[in-house]
């Protein structure tokens, strides 16, 4: 499979995973224990890989996910693709920005310096652990349903262990985690638990086949795609920032995976005739 299908996937994927959660809600709340579905959706990565082979600030793992992209892992971005990221990043917080009238630009900018501080830390560690990941998962070679066996089974464990924690805090009210594990879900729910289980599938496929990069595009146009739709799906009322937005994202994927014969024209090559050369050279014999 061509990596650019599975980014295609992962785009449609992520970008409906807000839809169905928002639409698994009954008047306005959660029939389930939300805490159930990483868990399930764990589970459902791990026995499919035994089967088978939303913030502005945290629009920065963008940058800083190439930025550790070249440091890390040593793959040497050009100019025009480092453009490219520095758009995206800028195309996808505009969409998010409302208008900024003044009471809008106030509460943007009110934020303590440890707000900031701590939306930077966030971004590099985000886009760290996705440069660690794949480098762990490309140094060996290692099946990626082995890879996928390991990577899954630590996280339906620790998931589990949120359950129990959960559990002893609230005193066994609700009952055990198990028993509760499936209380009020609905097709919806189950959709959402697939849906967040497929993505994790598919994104291992690109840190394994693909890189960082890849999936940093598929979800950031993933989020751009949930806005679209929710305008259709929840009256969401659409703004000029989402349209520009969506503009400069477009022209950042352009830029990154177009060939640069596309985004420069170059002078046209021009081919020497080996029939003229051969006159030139003779008549400079003769002249000898």
């Amino acid at each position: 499979m061509q990596w650019y299908m599975v980014a295609l996937l992962l785009t449609v994927l992520t970008s409906s995973q807000g839809i169905l959660t928002t639409l698994s809600q009954r008047n306005g709340r959660y029939e389930y224990d939300y805490a159930t579905v990483p868990f399930l959706a764990e589970v459902f990565k791990l026995l499919v890989s035994d089967t088978s082979t939303y913030q502005i600030m945290g629009n920065l793992k963008i940058v800083t996910t190439g930025i550790l992209f070249r440091l890390f892992l040593r793959r040497k971005l050009s100019n025009l693709q480092w453009m490219a990221i520095i758009l995206l990043a800028v195309g996808t917080t505009m969409s998010q920005v409302k208008g900024c009238g003044e009471a809008s630009c106030e509460s943007l900018l009110s934020s303590p310096i440890q707000g900031y501080m701590l939306g930077i830390l966030s971004a590099c560690l985000s886009a760290l652990a996705g440069i660690y990941t794949e480098f762990l998962m490309k140094k060996n070679n290692d099946t990626l349903y082995w890879q996928n066996v390991q990577l899954y089974t630590f996280g339906a464990i620790f998931n589990m262990a949120r359950l129990v924690v959960d559990d002893f805090r609230g005193g066994f009210e609700k009952g055990p985690w198990w028993q509760r594990l499936f209380n009020g879900y609905s097709i919806t729910t189950w959709m959402v638990v697939i849906n967040l289980g497929s993505t994790g599938l598919l994104v291992s496929w690109l840190m394994k086949y693909a890189d960082n990069i890849v999936k940093v595009y598929s979800t950031s146009m993933a989020m751009l795609l949930t806005t679209v739709l929710s305008v259709h799906l929840f009256n969401f009322r659409p703004t000029l920032q989402l349209f520009l937005g969506i503009i400069v994202c477009m022209m950042s994927l352009h830029m990154y995976f177009a060939p640069p014969q596309m985004l420069v024209d170059l002078p046209p090559v021009v081919k020497s005739d080996p029939e003229s050369l051969a006159e030139v050279s003779s008549d400079r014999r003769t002249d000898s």
